[in-house]
C-alpha cells in the first residue's frame, strides 16, 4: 500500500522583496501585497537550473526519508519552466543523484504537476517500491520583469520540492486521488517558446475557484470524510484570494489551509511540495489527521489527493 515517507525542499538564497520587484515593474509595493498576498519571493542564481534546484530538494527528501538514492526505483519530475524543449530535467536530476540508470520521467504540467506526480507515484509504487516525486521551477525567467509584465511578474518566484512515495510504511497512507483535465481554457495560461508567460488572470481564478472546491468535495464524499474532519489542506500557493475562496467554498476555517505564499510567491508546480515540506516539518514528521492536497494549473489540469495518518490506517 502506497504511503508518503518524506518531503524535502530547496529555496534559492536571493530574497526579492516587494520594494525591489516594484521598482523593476513599476508597481507600488503595497499594491503588490494587497493584490496577491505576497511580501517576498526567491530568485534563482544565474548558475542555478531547474535540474540543479530539483536535485537539491530531492537530496533533502531522501535524507529525511533515511534512504540512499540507489534505493529509488523511479523518478517523476514536474516542471513547466525547463531551460530547453528537450530533454527535460528528470534525467539530469537522476544523474545528479548518482542514479543514471534509474527511469526518470518528465511531467511538463505547470502548477498541477506535483499533484499528478504524487497520484501516479501512489499507483506505481507497487512496481517500483520507492518513487521520488520532484517539482522544480524557475518562474522568474518566464516573465517580463518590466512594466509590460507587471501583472504576472509580481506573482511568481523560484523553488523546488520533493516527496518520496513508497510501497509500505510511511507517515501517511495515500487513500485516493482525483485528477481532472479540460483543454477548453488552455489558452488562458501558457508559456510560448517565443515569448513570456501569458495569463488571463480573471479566467484562471474564476475556473480555479470553481474547480478546486468541487474536486476536494467529490474526493472527500467518496471516501466518507467530512471537510471539518480534515486536519490540513495543502494547496498550490497561487494567490491568497484564491486560497481564501476555496476555504469558504468547502466551508472550513481559512486557518486549515497552510500558507507560505507571502514568503515565496507562486512557484508553480513546486509550490505544493514546498508547502507540504514546511508543514510536515512543523508537525515533527507526524500527521494530526486526514490531509488533503489540491492543485490547479495550466492545461487546464487540477485535482485533489487524500492521505490519512499511517497509524490510523494500519490500526483500522
Amino acid at each position: 500500500m502506497a504511503s508518503l515517507r518524506a518531503f524535502g525542499c530547496y529555496l534559492p538564497s536571493r530574497v526579492v522583496e516587494n520594494a525591489e520587484l516594484g521598482a523593476m515593474v513599476g508597481a507600488d509595493p503595497a499594491w503588490i501585497l494587497q493584490a496577491s498576498g505576497i511580501e517576498q519571493r526567491r530568485f534563482a542564481a544565474p548558475e542555478e537550473t531547474v535540474a540543479s534546484m530539483g536535485a537539491r530538494a530531492a537530496a533533502e527528501c531522501l535524507a529525511n526519508a533515511g534512504i540512499e538514492a540507489k534505493e529509488v526505483g523511479l523518478v517523476l519530475v514536474a516542471s513547466g519552466s525547463g531551460e530547453r524543449r528537450f530533454p527535460g530535467p528528470a534525467s539530469a536530476i537522476g544523474s545528479a543523484l548518482g542514479i543514471p540508470g534509474t527511469p526518470a520521467i518528465d511531467l511538463p504540467l505547470a502548477s498541477a504537476g506535483s499533484l499528478f506526480g504524487l497520484a501516479l507515484a501512489a499507483q506505481l509504487a507497487s512496481a517500483y517500491v520507492n518513487v521520488l516525486v520532484v517539482a522544480s521551477e524557475i518562474m522568474s525567467r518566464t516573465v517580463s520583469l518590466d512594466a509590460a509584465g507587471r501583472d504576472t511578474a509580481i506573482l511568481f518566484g523560484d523553488g523546488a520540492g520533493a516527496c518520496l512515495v513508497t510501497e509500505g510504511a510511511g507517515f501517511a497512507h495515500v487513500v485516493d486521488s482525483l485528477l481532472c483535465s479540460d483543454g477548453e481554457f488552455a489558452a488562458a495560461l501558457s508559456l510560448p517558446y517565443d515569448g513570456p508567460l501569458h495569463m488571463d488572470g480573471r479566467t484562471i481564478i474564476l475556473q480555479a475557484s470553481r474547480k478546486i472546491p468541487r474536486a476536494i468535495l467529490q474526493l472527500l464524499e467518496r471516501n466518507a470524510c467530512a471537510p471539518a474532519d480534515v486536519a490540513a489542506f495543502l494547496m498550490h500557493q497561487a494567490n491568497l484570494n484564491l486560497i481564501t475562496r476555496v476555504a469558504q467554498a468547502v466551508q472550513v476555517p481559512p486557518e486549515k489551509f497552510y500558507r507560505n505564499l507571502n514568503r515565496y510567491g507562486n512557484t508553480s508546480s513546486a509550490s505544493l511540495l514546498i508547502a507540504a515540506a514546511e508543514w510536515w516539518r512543523g508537525q515533527n514528521g507526524a500527521m494530526p489527521g486526514p490531509v488533503v492536497f489540491a492543485t490547479f494549473g495550466a492545461g487546464l489540469h487540477w485535482g485533489a489527493l487524500l492521505a490519512l495518518p499511517w497509524s490510523a490506517w494500519s490500526d483500522g
